[in-house]
């Protein structure tokens, strides 16, 4: 599958103005103009995010009556009960409220519902066995709630608030909750549309610190909610979400906090994953949130909060070993499935006519149906549904690609669906086993409606074309100045035109499954470049361009330019 190279379209003389008053280099300047950075002010806030930048989170619509309500809680000696998700926004978004609730004197429980047994967010199973459980007046739902209109409606004629804490998309009608803070809402700001649950935990606690202390609550002065910013880090970035404005802000300072946290539960579980340098995004997305999701994928996160809310080593380190344990388990569950899921695309997989991919067997973990629709879409670059089955219901999960709203697709085909939410590029669904093929033939139809044939061939965005020489320790450097990079802020990606090899490419690994290659261009001193994952695709011949991330390795106490390949073509 070869990808679209997209080059940005250069701008000399602006690149050329932002260089001079910002004193950063013109390929720093193109680089930011790529990403919608074109003033000098944001572009200054952009490279140096500050807390003290965060906008009031009162602003946000309904927090103000949230915070309320939850005084009106404290002032009656109310119980309060924080209904949660299994993954790892909705467990930090928990363990954040728990703590500073407690701390401020409520009377507070924590309710997290089991995958299998309850699904997903505020169902009905799942509120009544929360209140079977905890007696409660007032439930506060982080990370779930935006589309439970008849649980909360059933709640309201029992007498049990709902405060919804949530960033997913809200339905219509939206439901009859005390607040509904969700930056989804059309009056929200846009700078905080992009906020997930923990960084709306985070919020709410800002405003109800605020309160706190102008009442005179005791504890509030000494409360530091800059402490709480390690699990805003691990939430945000495991969430996928835009890592630009505020979530910049929070990921930056939450970085700094996670690598100096104190939080006997994050120490326990950098422990098992052998995490010894510093965290950046990459521990946090491949070794620590997965450990911290394993046991909410296969069945309940219990053990996940109990981690986070654990106050010492002794207690936390058996827990973080669990988690451990269990992510191997759902890596051996996911790996099965992976393999049995692609063998049966490959065989029937018609490029022309399946623009969506939907597939389901009653045999497969619903808990794991979403990485293994990540993998099938990132491997036939459509839009993916894998389900597994439970009971006289598929549950699944979906993935999406550019162009292509799968929230939006879900809700055309809301009359087959049981239940269904998430974001345009993610969402869940449940359905009866008899409505598959249709629905497979609608989300088609949807599909082929929305999409160009030139949408379904992955794009490679490509921030400039470089000369060789440019990429220097020095310029990687500067460029590590867009870090944290994730979504909404991608990688810096470049390509060079015209390159030869200057020595034989060798294939490396214990499998081989990987290439070194050794590139000049013209004149320039070879660079190193490593295309990780390249199997037995062809590797470059003759004259020809490369596309590359621009990486600093550190071997030995030395550091080198290296090139990690995207992809390569003959010289054009």
């Amino acid at each position: 599958m070869k990808y679209r190279w997209v080059t940005a379209t250069p701008q000399p003389v602006l690149a050329e103005f932002l260089a001079k008053e910002l004193n950063i280099s013109q390929l720093l300047a193109q680089c930011l103009l790529n990403r919608g950075l074109s003033e000098p002010d944001p572009i200054r806030r952009f490279l140096d995010p500050k807390l003290k930048s965060l906008a009031d989170p009162f602003l946000i619509p309904n927090l103000g009556a949230a915070t309320q309500r939850l005084l009106l809680a404290r002032e009656r000696s109310e119980s309060v009960v924080i209904f949660g998700d299994y993954d790892v926004d909705g467990v930090t978004s928990t363990t954040l409220m728990h703590a500073i609730l407690a701390q401020l004197g409520w009377t507070v429980h924590c309710y997290l519902p089991h995958r299998l047994d309850e699904g997903y967010g505020l169902t009905q199973t799942g509120v009544e066995n929360c209140l079977n459980r905890f007696a409660a007046s007032l439930i506060l739902a982080v990370d779930c709630g935006s589309t439970a209109v008849e649980s909360i409606r059933w709640l309201k004629s029992r007498g049990v608030d709902v405060i919804v804490l949530d960033h997913h998309q809200v339905s219509q009608p939206p439901p009859e909750a005390v607040a509904l803070v969700n930056p989804q809402v059309a009056t929200a700001p846009p700078f905080f549309r992009e906020l997930c649950s923990v960084g709306l935990a985070f919020k709410l606690a800002h405003g109800l610190l605020k309160h706190a202390r102008q009442l005179g609550l005791p504890g509030a002065e000494d409360i530091d909610l800059k402490a709480s910013l390690d699990l805003v880090a691990l939430g945000t970035i495991a969430d996928l979400v835009p890592l630009t404005g505020e979530n910049r802000i929070l990921v930056s300072a939450g970085l700094d906090r996670l690598n100096h946290t104190q939080r006997p539960g994050i120490l326990a579980l950098k422990k098992v994953a052998q995490i010894e340098g510093k965290i950046q995004g990459y521990e946090v997305g491949f070794q620590l949130a997965p450990r911290l999701n394993a046991a909410g994928r296969l069945e309940n996160a219990s053990e996940a909060l109990e981690l986070l809310l654990a106050k010492d080593e002794d207690s936390a380190m058996p827990l973080a070993q669990s988690l451990d344990a269990c992510n191997r388990e759902r890596q051996n569950i996911e790996r099965a499935i992976v393999e049995e899921v692609m063998g049966g695309v490959r065989a029937k997989f018609n490029p022309d006519q399946d623009w969506v991919i939907v597939e389901g067997e009653l045999t497969w973990h619903i808990g794991v149906v979403g990485i293994v629709a990540s993998k099938v879409c990132q491997e036939f670059y459509r839009p993916t549904i894998i389900m597994g089955g439970d009971g006289h219901e598929w549950r699944g999960s979906g993935r999406s690609i550019e162009g292509f709203d799968l929230a939006a697709a879900l809700r055309e085909c809301g009359d087959l669906l049981a239940r269904h939410g998430g974001h345009s590029m993610a969402a869940g669904l449940s359905l009866a086993p008899t409505k598959v093929s249709e629905f497979r033939r609608r989300l088609n139809e949807i599909a082929k409606r929305t999409l160009t044939p030139e949408q379904l061939q992955p794009r490679l965005r490509i921030d400039a074309e470089v000369q060789a020489e440019q990429i220097s320790l020095e310029r990687i450097g500067e460029l590590q100045r867009l870090q944290q990079t994730g979504m909404g802020n991608p990688a810096v990606q470049f390509c060079a035109r015209g390159l030869r090899h200057s020595r034989p490419p060798q294939r490396i690994g214990t499998d081989r499954r990987h290439a070194k290659l050794w590139v000049s261009q013209a004149r320039s001193h070879p660079l190193e470049a490593i295309w990780w994952g390249a199997g037995e695709a062809p590797l470059p011949v003759g004259s020809f361009d490369l596309a590359f991330v621009p990486k600093v390795n550190d071997y030995h106490g030395q550091s080198t330019v290296q090139l990690n390949v995207l992809d390569w073509r003959p010289a054009s």
